[in-house]
């Protein structure tokens, strides 16, 4: 899947305009907060904030900026796992688990900042080659969205508000993220 099905599909799962009370990070639009949509300068209503800008806004900040980009050339699916997950935990949560997850397959030793850099991508690739025929990308997926099912329930046992998102975060987030490979 390239980067603009990603985002056009994300788009459809996020809806429009919402402002659910408990959700901390207040209003969206399209799956964009407005602390991110004014970071990139949109100062209206987020009620009409233009889908262009959603669509700009995913490509730089949760594609290309956090280098899931370089990602997808070596692990597809990965990438789009992590991208899903920096739109919702954050990219740098979403690396942490990538980080996390190589350590755990392959013991490199990789510092768990959620940077994505050289080493990290270099640890990636040595993954998949090493398990290319035993369906390691599929299971690297599964190993991420473990990681994200834990940070999901560790959000609502500290705050039980959060209840109101999980099942759907679940549903729509671990579940329907792996890869049919």
């Amino acid at each position: 899947m390239n980067p603009e099905q990603l985002i056009e599909a994300l788009i459809q799962r996020e809806g429009g305009y919402v402002d659910h009370p408990a959700d901390k990070g207040g209003p969206t639009r399209y799956g964009v907060t407005q602390a991110v949509a004014r970071a990139h300068g949109y100062a209206g209503d987020m009620r009409a904030m233009p889908i262009e800008l959603a669509r700009t806004i995913y490509a730089v900040s949760y594609w290309s900026g956090p280098h899931f980009d370089q990602i997808a050339a070596i692990a597809p699916h990965v990438a789009g796992e992590l991208f899903d997950t920096g739109v919702n935990m954050g990219v740098f949560t979403a690396g942490k688990f990538l980080q996390r997850a190589l350590n755990v397959m392959s013991g490199d030793g990789l510092l768990v900042d959620g940077a994505i850099a050289a080493k990290s991508l270099a640890s990636l690739q040595r993954y998949i080659t090493a398990r290319k025929d035993q369906n390691g990308e599929a299971v690297l997926v599964e190993l991420l969205n473990c990681f994200q099912g834990e940070r999901y329930a560790e959000i609502v046992e500290a705050n039980a508000a959060q209840r109101a998102f999980v099942f759907g975060q679940v549903r729509n987030r671990v579940m329907d993220r792996s890869p049919s490979a």
